[in-house]
């Protein structure tokens, strides 16, 4: 051990509360840190994983028409003009009318691991109970299964009968409370156009939930043959869902299919920038709040440190006297910062993994915008080193002052009682 740091745990040990409430700030500051960070992300990267596991990565829809405009440029030789494309001017056809081929162009994008054609539109659904507006989706199950977690997503009955009864329908665990229906029960789906308005019975071959309610309560999964026959839609698609490899990469391959197909391609960052944003400042003000414990740690231990630089003038004089350099004094007072500040943060990280783990078994019930029944956190690494980040950059920034003070004191000035 060094002389420095023996001297710093002598001086420490001189000033136990003051340095105990500076330890305590710290491990608070440090523990909840990590926790509220935990939480925050945890719901962020849940909310994230429903979404994709939804409405998918990027969505397919809408054919572009350019909106051209003619620019004249006159030169030596006369007038001549060209045609340019206006991006903020484009028009948008409702629909893909040649899914296969879109779906072919989309498989030769490295990133892109399934897609799923579907066709949807608006329905009424009645039951013997009353009657709800719904949406009838068509979809081919294997294919969707590829693209979202509708498999992890059913709650009652079976995909099994869904796939071999063309007559069957999966519906949301939110409309199945509304309509009173079960697994097995029969329910009527009508939908008009310009032709007029036809209806069919469909059974219920299994319950979904995702936990979104607007889904759950709207969507009505059918056979992708018998959701074009109700629809009266032979051929078509109204979009198609594609999920990627690496999710993080969506906007640039959304801006990238765009330039290839021609049909307008939304990433899962544009669709849900509003909650993610909501989510960012979250976590962001939360870090922002936790961080004044740290800070009044520091507050602390410049305040303990300028008082014992006062009360220790006459021993700081004879360290000097004794050959101790105005560097060797600085380091004294900032070993005692450092020793709190590891002690601190151990325990602080030990306290926040704690309080995790104690906080992911609470039982709670979250329905809206994604479903859970326990508090979901997230175990980063990170969370631990900005925790620690944090607390290191305020607590040594308060300790240089009385540091820098310190070593400025000069023996003679001590002995004549003129030490500022």
């Amino acid at each position: 051990m060094s002389p420095t740091l023996r001297i710093a745990f002598r001086f420490l040990t001189a000033k136990k509360r003051a340095m105990l409430m500076s330890l305590s700030c710290i491990i608070l500051g440090v523990g909840l840190f990590i926790v509220t960070q935990a939480t925050t992300s945890g719901f962020e990267d849940y909310f994230i994983k429903t979404i994709l596991g939804t409405n998918g990565a990027i969505r397919i829809e809408d054919k572009i028409q350019e909106t051209m405009r003619t620019l004249a440029a006159k030169g030596a030789t006369g007038d001549s003009s060209f045609m340019i494309a206006q991006r903020e001017g484009r028009k948008y056809v409702e629909g893909i009318e040649e899914p296969k081929q879109v779906i072919s162009a989309l498989k030769e994008f490295d990133n892109v691991a399934a897609v799923s054609e579907v066709l949807h539109g608006p329905a009424m659904m009645r039951s013997s109970f009353k009657g709800e507006s719904v949406r009838a989706y068509g979809i081919n199950l294997e294919d969707h299964l590829r693209v979202s977690d509708l498999r992890q997503q059913i709650v009652e009955g079976s995909l099994e009968d869904f796939r071999s009864s063309p007559s069957g329908a999966l519906i949301g665990k939110v409309i199945s409370e509304r309509l009173l229906l079960s697994v097995g029960d029969w329910f009527i789906l009508e939908a008009s156009d310009k032709t007029g308005r036809q209806s069919r019975r469909y059974r219920v071959s299994a319950i979904y939930e995702t936990g979104v309610a607007d889904i759950d309560r709207s969507r009505v999964y059918l056979n992708m043959s018998e959701c074009r026959s109700l629809l009266r839609k032979p051929t078509g698609a109204s979009f198609i869902q594609v999920s990627l490899f690496e999710k993080d990469r969506a906007p640039q391959d959304a801006l990238r299919i765009e330039d290839v197909i021609h049909y307008s391609a939304r990433s899962w960052q544009e669709r849900e920038k509003s909650w993610l944003e909501v989510f960012r400042a979250l976590r962001f003000s939360t870090a922002i709040t936790v961080s004044v414990f740290i800070l009044i740690a520091g507050l602390a231990m410049f305040n303990t440190l300028a008082m014992m630089v006062m009360e220790k003038t006459k021993d700081i004089a004879i360290l000097r006297s004794m050959g101790y350099t105005r560097q060797d004094i600085s380091r004294v007072f900032l070993w005692q910062a450092a020793i709190v500040l590891v002690i601190g943060t151990v325990v602080g990280m030990a306290l926040g993994a704690l309080v995790t783990y104690s906080v992911s078994q609470v039982r709670i019930s979250i329905r809206g915008i994604f479903a859970t029944d326990t508090f979901i956190v997230a175990w980063s690494l990170w969370h631990y080193v900005a925790a620690v980040l944090t607390a290191v950059i305020m607590v040594m920034v308060a300790s240089l002052v009385p540091s820098r003070r310190a070593a400025r004191l000069e023996p003679g000035d001590v002995i004549r009682g003129t030490a500022q």
